[in-house]
């Protein structure tokens, strides 16, 4: 069984544990909205080119935490910021068990799960099927609320910026799609590039 778990509304504030780095960085941000100015009191600094760097050493620290201290272990455990892959041997009673077991080590970081279903499973922008032989294919994935809009051809934006949208999206299909999915996806692109 694949799960794919997010993990959802991640405030870090347990990244002061990391107590050789100052807290300035983790504490230093102002920001407004509706004309209102407000500060972050915790997590790190929104904007900060450390923030990734910090947030990525919580997250391996916490996942090589958590899974070591439950008795059962993954298949796989594939991270992208806070986007999780999983394989999951040991049943669906299990999983929910352990997405618990995820949720309780942390006040600050809440893990939802989506699973593989009629054999498929979305991650980021990759649909992920598994075949009837057992075998693995895949295709672009795109969200049900994906309404296909992109730089119109007529607009007034620099020819660049347009040829970097249809560049963008023809690399993703040729990256993402298997042969089996490839000519389908194609098809889509051109028909999306002739509405655009």
């Amino acid at each position: 069984m694949a799960c794919g778990l997010w993990a959802a509304t991640m405030h870090n504030s347990s990244l002061c544990a990391l107590s050789h780095i100052p807290l300035i960085y983790f504490k230093s941000t102002f920001f407004s909205f509706k004309d209102e100015i407000y500060e972050q009191t915790c997590s790190v600094a929104m904007g900060s080119p450390l923030s990734p760097i910090i947030a990525n050493l919580f997250m391996e620290d916490f996942e090589t935490r958590t899974i070591e201290s439950f008795p059962l272990k993954p298949k796989l455990w594939k991270r992208f910021v806070d986007d999780t892959f999983i394989i999951w041997p040991h049943g669906k009673e299990k999983i929910i068990i352990f997405l618990q077991h995820l949720n309780n080590q942390s006040n600050s970081i809440n893990f939802t799960m989506a699973m593989e279903e009629n054999g498929s499973l979305p991650f980021l922008n990759i649909l992920i099927n598994r075949n009837q032989d057992g075998t693995i294919s895949y295709q672009v994935y795109r969200k049900k609320t994906h309404a296909e809009h992109y730089l119109h051809a007529n607009s007034h934006h620099h020819p660049s910026q347009k040829f970097g949208v249809l560049n963008t999206l023809a690399t993703m299909v040729v990256r993402i799609s298997d042969q089996d999915h490839f000519e389908k996806e194609k098809n889509h692109l051109m028909n999306v590039f002739k509405k655009n």
